[in-house]
Formats: structure tokens, C-alpha cells, sequence
């Protein structure tokens, strides 16, 4: 197959949802081809290894086939081979600690009530 360009490919293989958004993933350097951070205009050739950071996870797959047009998800997913880590266990999600609402910075009331605890107001 041809060389495409990887913002193309990544879109069109449904790794990032929009061709634009391909692009700027490319410009922050969220996409890196073969280990180093690229432009969208890069071309992909298949046997390069591309990793994606989108969606707070890391996307690594082998190009097997070059695409232009975007296609089906079930043709997309024979187009690569992913390597990508297995997502952590829904265990090790559940067991983190979450924030409650509010334990940040002080509301409004908190905020008078320490002021008037110092003696400002």
C-alpha cells in the first residue's frame, strides 16, 4: 500500500474521533510514530509502530494497512495489530480515593465564617 499521512491513518482507522482532532493530537505530540512525536503531515507506512495518547489512555498499534477514507470499525480493526497495555482493573478504579464535593477550596460560607474567626470582618 501507499504512504498516508498519520492523521489521516489514525482517523481513518477510528483511533481518534475526528480528522481535526487527529491533527492537533499530532501538534501536542500525542501521537508518536515508531517512538518520536510527529507532525500530521507524516507519512505511515505499514510495519511502523504508532502510539496515541486520547481518552487518558495509551493506544499502541502496528500499521498493517494504509487507509485515506475513514471505514467501518470492523475493517478499521484489521488495519493494525494492538499492542496497546490491558486498561487497570475495575477493582484498583473503584478502590481510589475520590474527592468530595466541596473538600477543595473553601465555599463562600467558609470563607466568611474563617474571616470572621480571624476578626476581618
Amino acid at each position: 500500500m501507499d504512504a498516508v499521512r498519520i492523521d489521516s491513518w489514525v482517523w481513518a482507522v477510528r483511533l481518534i474521533k475526528t480528522r481535526s482532532l487527529a491533527a492537533e493530537a499530532c501538534k501536542a505530540g500525542h501521537v508518536k510514530l515508531n517512538g518520536n512525536s510527529v507532525k500530521p503531515s507524516q507519512q505511515v507506512v505499514p510495519g511502523d509502530m504508532v502510539s496515541v495518547w486520547s481518552d487518558h489512555r495509551l493506544k499502541k498499534v502496528e500499521v498493517v494497512t494504509t487507509l485515506k477514507k475513514r471505514v467501518g470499525a470492523e475493517i478499521a480493526r484489521t488495519c493494525y495489530v494492538d499492542h496497546s497495555p490491558p486498561p487497570p482493573p475495575k477493582e484498583i478504579i473503584a478502590s481510589m480515593p475520590k474527592r468530595d464535593r466541596g473538600a477543595g477550596r473553601p465555599t463562600k460560607k467558609e470563607r466568611r465564617d474563617i474571616d470572621r474567626l480571624l476578626g476581618r470582618g
